[in-house]
């Protein structure tokens, strides 16, 4: 598995924090494992959109989403998928903004994601660690230190300056956290204030999700699955 470099994520700001995917502070990778290229999906036409984005009743309200604004390849749905990852597997193509979670009989349940400059600087194996709603935001030391306007926008939470879980806060809904050899990786799989940014590449961050996918997701991964994020001539063009 690759070592991971701290990267201080810069120049940001909480009103920029749902373009920054506040709390990721990635890390760069040295080297990783092969990964067996994956074979091209069924092209959008093929089969329906499974994902519903209506509002939804949660600890916070969720808003819906008008998915006229989001191209609908991006949108959640089952799709055939050969891969040599076992079912249960969450498989990131950052390079094509997909996420998808390996299921028995050769299909996937396919979501678009938001990826960040940092989403393009690792690749390689890691865990699912932990997993919380609507998570708090921590953003990192060198942030606070660059942009001392956001300080009067944090209080202090548990484990120190930040942002408490709820509908203002950049992790949205739902967060899944990625470790690696037993450390934090500081990746977060995570929902989004910005759901119209599916499918782009954002300013900065880790990968980004529609809450109401983040949650479908949260829902059917467990905490311990493995997690590959391809990289180089694996992810697409």
């Amino acid at each position: 598995m690759p070592n991971l470099d701290r990267r201080a994520v810069l120049g940001l700001s909480l009103a920029g924090a749902a373009l920054a995917l506040g709390g990721c502070k990635p890390r760069t990778t040295t080297a990783s494992a092969p990964v067996t290229p994956i074979a091209p999906a069924t092209p959008v036409t093929a089969y329906a959109s499974t994902g519903t984005y209506g509002p939804v009743s949660d600890k916070f309200p969720i808003g819906a989403v008008d998915t006229s604004k989001i191209n609908p390849i991006y949108l959640r749905r089952e799709v055939p998928y050969s891969t040599p990852h076992a079912p249960g597997t969450v498989v990131i193509d950052p390079r094509e903004h997909f996420l998808y979670y390996v299921q028995p009989g050769g299909t996937a349940m396919r979501y678009g994601v938001g990826v960040g400059k940092e989403g393009f600087g690792w690749s390689g194996s890691a865990t699912i660690n932990s997993k919380q709603e609507w998570p708090d935001w921590y953003p990192p030391k060198e942030m606070i230190a660059r942009r001392p306007d956001i300080k009067p926008q944090l209080s202090q939470l548990q484990s120190g300056l930040g942002v408490a879980g709820g509908p203002s806060n950049p992790l949205g809904a739902r967060a899944m956290y990625l470790w690696q050899n037993g450390k934090d990786t500081l990746y977060r799989i995570h929902g989004t204030l910005e759901p119209y940014s599916i499918g782009t590449n954002v300013s900065s961050g880790c990968i980004r999700m529609i809450n109401q996918d983040a949650i479908d997701l949260y829902n059917r991964v467990p905490v311990g699955a493995k997690v590959v994020v391809l990289g180089g001539s694996s992810a697409g063009a």
